[in-house]
């Protein structure tokens, strides 16, 4: 009897209905999830790529291991610190840093920022260098040499490569007692700005200095550091290292991977990530109700031909089944028609780049299809579709019997 229900039901679909409008009303559920799945299967392949690329511009925003201080900002004991990370023979580099907010102005023009005062061993840590794409990277033989983020750079003005054209960084000075005029308020340094780097929306607003002036605008001694920078020669060993490393420091440290200190960012994509899926699984929902309307026409068209089924001793499970199946295959037909569609337009997009996020830096939206992106959406359409299907399959017996 099984076979039988899905004899009739792949007929009910592929054969002429009583009406055009039958017709029209069952390929139109058809079509509606084919569109809702492509749609979901699209946007889910460009969250993929959106987390690669994320995962490719913060690549280098942290150190593999960042040790700060457990009480106050600045570091104790710098000097054992180094000794300790230069003994390590898993550790390729690492990095002294300051960062703090700043206030810069220039030419009668103002802005915050953020500074990175680093060593000059910054750069193997982090090779923010490769970034400067006008001008150079400081040279570390004057404490006032800095490149400044572009976006923040274009805001003030600023000349690079001047000799004759300084800003001004404003650090805010600690204490208390009167103020009198400005140096009670403020520390100041005139910076020569050598280049400009590309921040990638993450290092927007920075200006990266030597660690002299960080210290200089800080009232810190020589030597002074707020966090160390760890590169290891070996990513796959950082809990391993960091557990040496703490019960080498003691107590009075704090060591953070670079997977937690990118935590917050991350959990704002996947919570984005998620709100986008829910979005779809909403629009899926109301897609089925297509079904539903479809399988209920089709139960009135085709009345008069069950009734008979029902006079030859049909069961009335196997024409309830027959409903069933007729609604599993127009949701089927959906899925994998839409999911074929989906993997073109991605295919496409991949070759091409047809579709920009920014067409004035030509920037196409980046796609990654994966396995998991064809189970996400096969399976939430499946899910509400065959649940649907069921629910309405329900013929009622009396119903079908009455004249």
């Amino acid at each position: 009897m099984a076979h039988t229900a899905f004899y009739i039901a792949k007929r009910y679909l592929i054969a002429k209905k009583g009406s055009t409008a039958v017709t029209f009303i069952t390929w139109l559920a058809a079509i509606a999830m084919m569109v809702a799945v492509a749609a979901m299967f699209i946007i889910i392949s460009v969250f993929s790529g959106l987390e690669d690329m994320n995962r490719t511009l913060i690549a280098n925003l942290h150190a593999d291991i960042t040790i700060k201080s457990n009480q106050g900002k600045a570091l104790k004991n710098v000097g054992k610190i180094q000794s300790t990370l230069s003994a390590h023979q898993e550790i390729s580099s690492f990095s002294k840093a300051i960062e703090e907010k700043v206030y810069i102005e220039y030419g009668g023009k103002g802005d915050i920022a953020f500074l990175r005062a680093v060593d000059s061993s910054y750069i193997s840590v982090n090779p923010i260098n490769n970034s400067v794409f006008y001008g150079t990277y400081p040279t570390f033989e004057f404490h006032n040499e800095v490149i400044m983020e572009n976006q923040l750079g274009n805001r003030l003005s600023m000349p690079v490569g001047n000799d004759a054209e300084f800003g001004t960084i404003f650090m805010p000075r600690a204490g208390t007692g009167l103020i009198n005029k400005e140096e009670d308020i403020f520390n100041k340094e005139a910076i020569y700005v050598t280049g400009v780097f590309s921040g990638n929306d993450q290092l927007n607003n920075y200006i990266i200095a030597p660690i002299e002036l960080g210290q200089q605008l800080l009232n810190l001694p020589e030597g002074s550091a707020y966090q160390i920078l760890i590169k290891l020669k070996n990513t796959e060993n950082t809990e391993s290292v960091r557990a040496n490393l703490r019960s080498v420091l003691g107590k009075d440290y704090v060591l953070t991977t670079k997977k937690e200190e990118n935590a917050a960012f991350w959990k704002m994509i996947n919570i984005e990530k998620l709100f986008i899926y829910f979005i779809f699984v909403l629009v899926i929902l109301i897609t089925t109700f297509n079904l539903a309307g479809a399988i209920i026409i089709l139960q009135l068209d085709k009345k008069e031909q069950a009734r008979a089924l029902l006079a030859l001793g049909l069961p009335i499970a196997t024409l309830r089944r027959t409903y069933f199946y007729t609604g599993i295959l127009i949701v089927t037909t959906g899925i994998v028609v839409g999911l074929i569609i989906g993997t073109a337009v991605c295919l496409l997009q991949l070759e091409t780049g047809f579709f920009k996020a920014n067409a004035a830096i030509d920037l196409p939206f980046p796609v990654r299809i994966l396995p998991e992106n064809y189970l996400i959406t096969a399976a939430t359409a499946a899910v509400f579709g065959f649940l649907i299907s069921w629910i309405f399959s329900k013929v009622n017996k009396n119903h079908l019997i009455k004249s």
